[in-house]
């Protein structure tokens, strides 16, 4: 099967966040089951070159002034397509800057698609499934059923739509339609209008042939008013082909067994490494005086805002504070998160430290030497952090959303088999509450190790996501097959 993928960031090359982790290893596992796969990505600054295989003159669509496409072998199996226009991508942000994204965004996301579809036309085997990823790919599938519906190879195609959080809908005013090369009768209730505006994830959810989500749970969350963003009535009614796939992780790069950032390595069977791994994060850190031997560790690496729980967090201070046990905090976000924290450090020295920034380092050194670590988020489509948490043996508390409800097993309270701590209800008291009967399940140390094990046991691999997903190319090319039986005579 050859699948072009086409989404705005992957790794190695560019990330603002999971949608990045995606890119780049999703199309590694999908290669390693067999599939043939074609990434296609912007060039950004840092970039790698690569041989040029089309070029479009100045003018051709949507403003851009000249556009080459440069293949890059990335893996066995695997081609990143860069579409290189450096007017539109040569720039100091992905997304936009400080002040607010850039205001051609919408030519930017839809020459990504465009030039996607027709470089497609000049790949030597044609595709069997067009896989885009959030709004910057909505178009994708769009262009393919209206501006490419004539052209056997891409007529043939399946398209997949992945939505990685339903609250990026990539809106814009509706005057930019013609100059996204598409017309009026794509604005309607059954295309992509949303509300008199042009939404290019409802692009892709409404002409893409199977729809995806990254856990079973928010497949389902978003077809509520709670968690639908307006978007819950239009996923209902595409509710048969709503699909809910869990992310996976790299389990080469997160491998508390063979991970170059830790002072030692550690397994299931032998967790020895593990008290380094305190020893060493709580100095790097610089929580001082050092918490006692006994004291546990609370991580979080996270993004400082709402959605990642930050709020209640805020508001359960003082009863956090009151809790045996130090906090290790990684991440950027809102100023007056970022504050709290820093203020926090600073008048308790020896019971939280917090880096404001990212480090790859630290990242990992806090998933291997904290003992809990919490997520307490309003929504969470699916969440990486809890399965790096889990692969390392520290115990995740969670709010049961999303993917951290699916990937995380309730600790039982009469066995002790589970592989966390959840809450449902989204207030501080919940969440205070969850940590209360969390630390008392660490100081029973045989049941905390079996806690730990049973978690580190578990395969939160990208294989098997990619066989997930191979399902779903299966049906989206079956239903291809069903709403248009011409194209294969």
């Amino acid at each position: 099967m050859h699948i072009l993928m086409v989404l705005s960031e992957a790794m190695p090359f560019s990330k603002t966040g999971g949608l990045g982790d995606v890119g780049g290893a999703l199309p590694g596992a999908l290669a390693r089951s067999g599939s043939r796969v074609t990434v296609v990505v912007p060039r950004y600054p840092g970039s790698p070159s690569g041989r040029r295989v089309a070029a479009f003159d100045p003018g051709a669509w949507l403003g851009c002034p000249g556009v080459q496409v440069l293949d890059y072998d990335d893996q066995p199996g695997v081609t990143v397509r860069f579409v290189d226009c450096p007017a539109y991508f040569q720039r100091e942000g992905i997304y936009g800057t400080g002040t607010g994204d850039y205001p051609d965004n919408h030519l930017r996301f839809g020459l990504l698609s465009r030039v996607a579809m027709e470089s497609a036309l000049r790949l030597d085997e044609p595709v069997d499934v067009i896989h885009a990823h959030d709004w910057q790919a909505g178009l994708a599938p769009a262009y393919a059923r209206l501006r490419f519906a004539a052209h056997p190879r891409i007529r043939r195609a399946a398209s997949v739509f992945t939505i990685h959080n339903l609250a990026y809908q990539g809106l814009f005013p509706r005057e930019v339609l013609p100059s996204l090369d598409l017309g009026w009768e794509a604005f309607t209730d059954a295309g992509l209008e949303f509300w008199g505006r042009v939404s290019f994830l409802k692009a892709g959810i409404a002409y893409a042939d199977v729809i995806t989500t990254v856990s079973r749970r928010y497949a389902a969350e978003i077809q509520t008013a709670e968690q639908g963003f307006g978007f819950e009535g239009v996923l209902r009614h595409r509710a048969s082909s709503l699909v809910g796939i869990l992310n996976g992780i790299d389990p080469d790069v997160w491998n508390p067994a063979a991970d170059p950032f830790l002072p030692a390595p550690y397994a299931a069977d032998d967790l020895s490494g593990k008290a380094l791994a305190r020893t060493a994060l709580v100095r790097a850190a610089g929580l001082s005086p050092e918490p006692p031997p006994g004291t546990p560790v609370i991580g979080m690496v996270s993004r400082m805002v709402d959605q990642k729980g930050l709020d209640i967090i805020a508001a359960a201070m003082p009863d956090l504070l009151a809790l045996d046990a130090a906090f290790v905090i990684l991440g950027t976000g809102q100023a007056k998160y970022q504050d709290m924290w820093r203020r926090l450090a600073a008048q308790y020295p020896g019971r939280v430290a917090v880096t404001v920034g990212f480090s790859e380092e630290r990242a990992h050194l806090i998933e291997a030497g904290a003992d809990l670590f919490l997520m307490p988020s309003r929504f969470e489509p699916c969440g990486l952090n809890q399965m790096y948490s889990l692969r390392y043996g520290t115990v995740p508390v969670v709010r049961a959303t999303g993917g951290l409800d699916d990937t995380i097993v309730q600790v039982d309270d009469v066995t002790g088999e589970g592989t966390g701590f959840k809450f449902t209800e989204y207030s501080p008291a919940a969440m205070v509450a969850t940590l209360r009967y969390a630390l008392g399940w660490f100081r029973r140390p045989d049941d905390w190790r079996r806690i730990q094990r049973a978690g580190m046991r578990l395969d939160h691999s990208w294989l098997s996501a990619a066989g997930e997903y191979g399902k779903v190319y299966e049906r989206a090319i079956d239903a291809r097959r069903a709403q248009d039986p011409g194209a294969w005579t």
